[in-house]
């Protein structure tokens, strides 16, 4: 960090806390102290309201604000990245504060960056399946982003699943998407001449290359992934939400609600799954919110786990009352 991105960061975090010790900031920075006292006293000499006292600590004269801060590329696709993912693996009470907080940092942008946020916004797809939501390795998703909204070409030493070594593959970026626990860059690849997906963690080193990719306005990541997803064997089953269960349940499918059908007390939908039984059981967990209309060996399944519960549940009330 050079001196001059410093002395902005210091105001700050000044600005977020009453007081700070110079120490504290020195730690904070990884600088010494005494160039801590510097760079201090170059803000009050640039008029910066900045007050302190020997052995006590710094605080910023109340009512100062810095004006608005321009975010970089790398931040903004950060941000982004970090919403979606409240959005997506947290208590749904924070998407609507997260989706506020985003607005107001894309209000501060440029037209440029805000360009940039919306078509990294049409390039991502986030779905939650219940597991533990993987923190992707920013040295190789914020490269992707980048080489996606400027569409680069990037080169990928990439080490195949069953594949004894990895090979190198020269790639057209067009989306990132999280699903079953794992995050994928959805690519053209120049060696394969057809659309592939690529596991980041399977990725050891890659390439910004200084050249372009003609845009591919035919190419939709939604319906990508639909269509691959479909390809790859998945099960279609029929369920019924109420308005509330649906909400999540667009949240928590992989690849979302397709066919939805809306009326006054819930919503009708499509939904793809590797397994009816794992599919019993996510049912379940909305309690009477959801039913699971066709087909008819998913309702097998659902009955069964629920004849199962039921059973369980009534044992031990039969135990209970025997006991008393």
């Amino acid at each position: 960090m050079n001196r001059t991105d410093r002395l902005v960061a210091i105001v700050m975090f000044l600005q977020g806390r009453r007081l700070v010790r110079a120490e504290e900031l020195a730690s904070h920075f990884e600088v010494s102290v005494r160039t801590i006292y510097r760079d201090v006293a170059a803000l009050s000499e640039a008029g910066v309201p900045v007050s302190g006292e020997a052995g006590v600590g710094y605080t910023l004269m109340k009512g100062y604000h810095l004006p608005p801060v321009m975010f970089a590329a790398e931040e903004a696709m950060a941000l982004f990245v970090g919403g979606e993912m409240v959005k997506h693996f947290t208590d749904a009470s924070l998407a609507e504060p997260m989706r506020n907080a985003l607005l107001k940092i894309r209000s501060v942008l440029p037209r440029d960056r805000q360009d940039d946020v919306d078509r990294l916004a049409a390039s991502t797809a986030i779905h939650s399946t219940g597991n533990d939501p993987e923190s992707p390795d920013q040295r190789v998703l914020l490269p992707i982003q980048h080489a996606i909204v400027g569409r680069w070409v990037l080169r990928l030493d990439y080490h195949g699943a069953g594949r004894p070594a990895s090979s190198l593959r020269d790639v057209e970026p067009l989306g990132v998407t999280f699903y079953q626990g794992a995050w994928y860059l959805v690519a053209w690849c120049r060696v394969r001449a057809d659309l592939r997906q690529f596991k980041l963690e399977r990725i050891r080193r890659l390439e910004l290359l200084g050249e372009r990719f003609a845009p591919r306005p035919d190419f939709s990541l939604p319906r990508y992934l639909e269509e691959n997803h479909a390809e790859a064997g998945l099960l279609a089953a029929r369920i019924r939400f109420s308005h509330r269960a649906a909400e999540r349940a667009r949240r928590e499918s992989f690849i979302g609600l397709q066919e939805e059908e809306r009326d006054e007390t819930g919503v009708t939908a499509t939904i793809r799954t590797f397994s009816y039984t794992w599919l019993a059981h996510w049912l379940l967990s909305y309690g009477g919110d959801a039913e699971a209309l066709e087909p008819e060996a998913l309702r097998s399944e659902v009955r069964l786990l629920a004849q199962k519960a039921l059973s369980r549940h009534a044992g031990v009330e039969i135990r209970e009352t025997l006991l008393t």
